[in-house]
């Protein structure tokens, strides 16, 4: 699932990194557009055999854990093994992601509502760098709802790949393996 704000104001913020890896996703895999789900953006598929289901919330970031809800009635669903949130990290720089297996919100609202409704912190994430934060800067929100500048956008796109292959990777091996071949 990508983190992100819905609507063409937010498209190249920041915090709507996890949406890009997610367009991305849907893209590579030739998943068919995203459809309206519940409380979703919603593309179904396989991908190696595999059925995926990516989804990007439409709740804005603060809410994303009501787009995780109706997974919990899922009867075989696992966050721990089923559930891989794509979101922006101020404390990554450009240029950089990582993978991990659990975790605190580190601060981010998004994986705090999400957290708030799973009632648990042991879910998959990759953290998207979109940092440092401008010495100064008096609010977070102005820096990851402010565009991308040019270079910015262009390295991210050019994350967009290895990403892909470690969320790939996380998908037919686990978060232990993906972790220890795509963190560096």
């Amino acid at each position: 699932m990508g983190l992100g704000n819905p609507g063409p104001e937010y498209v190249d913020t920041r915090h709507n990194a996890g949406f890009r890896l997610a367009d991305h996703l849907v893209a590579r895999w030739r998943l068919g557009p995203l459809r309206r789900g519940d409380r979703a953006r919603v593309a179904e598929g396989t991908w190696s055999g595999q059925a995926v289901r990516v989804l990007e919330p439409q709740t804005y970031m603060n809410r994303s854990g009501a787009a995780v809800a109706p997974l919990l009635a899922l009867p075989d669903f696992d966050p721990a093994r089923d559930l891989l949130i794509l979101v922006d990290d101020v404390a990554l720089s450009m240029g950089r992601f990582r993978l991990r297996g659990a975790g605190s919100a580190g601060g981010h609202n998004g994986l705090k509502s999400i957290e708030g409704v799973l009632r648990r912190q042991d879910y998959a994430r990759l953290r998207i760098g979109v940092g440092p934060v401008p010495p100064g800067l008096d609010e977070l929100s102005d820096f990851v709802l402010d565009a991308f500048p040019a270079e910015d956008r262009e390295t991210l796109d050019a994350l967009l790949d290895p990403m892909a292959d470690s969320v790939e990777t996380w998908l037919e091996a686990g978060i232990e393996q993906a972790m220890t071949k795509h963190n560096r």
